[in-house]
């Protein structure tokens, strides 16, 4: 499973590439907005060249004409840019029509089998299930993850499924379990998965002891 990160903050992108571990970036209008200031075009450009990877860019209109003249344009910014679209009937045409000119689309906001379904029928790179909102109104997750893999497989479809709005480390390991091609957190999850208290202990102990260590004394000559 490729770990990705859910940001549009470009040092979060290049600390994540910097460890080795980044496969790629997911962002969103929401997550752009956060970075003020920033410029749409050249924020999605310099976060390409740091993940050296996917990156989903995300169109904001509403209809099919103009969800495929946006998806052209952000397409055209850099090679690693995947197309963000949403699983609406006006999305699900656009993706077909970008699919047909082999830029990739992430088909996003799912929150059923039957959206993800539509999504990989219309050849989408991507369906990215929200399995954190749907926990949050009571709803299992990480349960639609797994049944979007099982389907995917069974009916043989190409489409990778993304876990998204992945909420902690354990939703990763969830992730993992059920067989998600992708899951992308933010930038805090990442350093949690890192971070563990018997790591820690463990390096102060071995440096404490390094510095105990009895050095030989140099032999007289």
């Amino acid at each position: 499973m490729k770990l990705f990160l859910d940001t549009a903050n470009v040092d979060e992108v290049r600390q994540g590439a910097a460890m080795g571990v980044l496969g790629g970036v997911t962002t969103n209008p929401s997550l752009m907005a956060k970075e003020r200031g920033a410029d749409f075009r050249q924020t999605v450009i310099e976060i390409c060249e740091l993940a050296k990877g996917p990156v989903s860019a995300e169109v904001t209109a509403l209809d099919t004409a103009g969800m495929v003249a946006q998806g052209r344009e952000v397409a055209s910014w850099h090679e690693h840019v995947v197309v963000k679209l949403p699983i609406t009937p006006a999305g699900l045409a656009a993706c077909r029509e970008l699919r047909g000119e082999g830029i990739a689309v992430n088909m996003t906001l799912c929150f059923s089998v039957n959206q993800g379904l539509l999504a990989a029928t219309v050849g989408a790179t991507y369906v990215s299930p929200f399995l954190g909102r749907l926990d949050d109104i009571g709803h299992d997750g990480m349960a639609l993850v797994a049944e979007l893999v099982e389907v995917f497989r069974v009916q043989r479809f190409e489409t990778q499924v993304l876990a998204a709005s992945i909420r902690h480390p354990l939703h990763v390991v969830q992730a993992a379990k059920v067989g998600a091609h992708i899951a992308t957190m933010p930038f805090k999850v990442l350093m949690q998965m890192v971070q563990h208290p018997l790591t820690d202990v463990g390096l102060e102990r071995f440096l404490a002891d390094w510095e105990r260590r009895e050095v030989p004394k140099p032999a007289l000559a």
